[in-house]
């Protein structure tokens, strides 16, 4: 009787631990976007108080930017729309093509963010509280610098394939910068219509009528 009493509280114990491991990715389903009252954003699996006045908006992480993907099959599409995979990499970062290199010899459709600027720098400490490369999301679940194993862990808990599925015609989207930078505008003509080598000069006032002839000074 103590002998089945041991064995079920170990089972118990079994259960609760993979239950601990798995609810991270069973709760991250939802990306909350939070813009608070100074127009700051911020990103996090919960939703912030009625009361903080910020507005919400609900998003998956980058499911359009994966999906480039009408010919996935179904079942990797499904878990891809549900847990989304982005990876945050910097140039000459040899984890962070470690870490490419596992995603795409597994077969993982996956978003490329990279990080040069300073404006990504930030971003990326805004998203992850820290500027160490690589970065990993799957769904809101957030996974520092590269490890195969729990890489492959997380990924497995996903219910990704062990090995690629991927169709021959895949393609996966090109890296883009974690932070869009775009031209300032071209500077304004100083008038309508004008345009640098055909600007007309001003006029010149009218001539006067020459009322002292003589030229006499007071």
């Amino acid at each position: 009787m103590k002998s089945n009493a041991v064995k079920f509280l170990a089972l118990a114990a079994v259960i609760t631990v993979a239950g601990s491991f798995f609810s991270p990715l069973a709760q991250a389903q939802q990306v909350y976007r939070i813009v608070g009252p100074d127009g700051k954003v911020t990103f996090s699996d919960q939703p912030p108080p009625a009361a903080s006045g910020g507005k919400v908006s609900t998003r998956k992480a980058a499911t359009g930017e994966v999906l480039a993907s009408a010919g996935l099959p179904f079942e990797l599409r499904q878990v891809a729309g549900k847990y989304p995979v982005t990876l945050y990499a910097g140039d000459n970062c040899n984890p962070c093509g470690a870490g490419r290199s596992m995603l795409t010899s597994r077969g993982i459709p996956f978003t490329e963010k990279t990080i040069s600027t300073n404006e990504d720098v930030l971003a990326l400490q805004r998203l992850s509280g820290d500027s160490s490369l690589p970065f990993l999301t799957i769904g809101s679940q957030q996974l520092k610098g590269f490890s195969d194993a729990e890489w492959t862990q997380f990924l497995n808990a996903a219910g990704y394939p062990a090995t690629s599925v991927l169709p021959a015609s895949y393609r996966r989207p090109a890296a883009t910068p974690l932070v869009a930078v775009t031209a300032p505008p071209a500077a304004a003509a100083s008038a309508p219509g004008v345009t640098a080598g055909n600007a007309t000069p001003p006029a010149r006032p009218a001539a006067q009528p020459n009322e002292n002839p003589a030229g006499i000074k007071f």
